[in-house]
């Protein structure tokens, strides 16, 4: 039997969406993965999409997915993630390769979106995602 649970709670009260969750908490033993910003660089260190948000933002993703698989997690397990784009960046096509590369969730993570005006390692990047994840802990 799992010590371990993750609620997603929504609130009567306050608006219900298919993209984010009001709140989540963990309780029992759980492991905590911690990612790091994640561009559209690839594991040969080239910039994929070039001007190119959704190029980009799959991109993006794909490095985390290779990061949670890693931990043997998914989509799934995130808790939070916290997107930053360029402004005058279309929030909604983020979104949009999200859907395509994590599917439909029932119980999606915290997201915060937040605008800058360029990425200091990289100004050519139009993203930057980083997250936190909870799975069990079966050690």
């Amino acid at each position: 039997m799992s010590t371990f649970t993750m609620e997603h709670i929504n609130p009567e009260g306050l608006f219900r969406s298919e993209a984010f969750s009001q709140a989540i908490t963990v309780t029992g033993k759980a492991k905590t993965i911690y990612i790091g910003g994640q561009n559209a660089i690839n594991s040969k260190g080239e910039l994929i999409g070039a001007g190119d948000l959704e190029v980009q933002t799959k991109q993006a993703l794909h490095n985390i997915k290779t990061i949670l698989a890693a931990e043997k997690a998914s989509f799934a397990d995130l808790v939070k993630l916290n997107i930053y784009l360029v402004s005058g960046s279309d929030p909604l096509v983020g979104y949009k390769a999200f859907q395509e590369m994590a599917g439909s969730l029932d119980n999606p993570p915290l997201v915060t979106v937040l605008f800058v005006s360029e990425f200091a390692s990289r100004p050519s990047c139009l993203l930057e995602i980083d997250g936190i994840a909870v799975i069990e802990d079966k050690d």
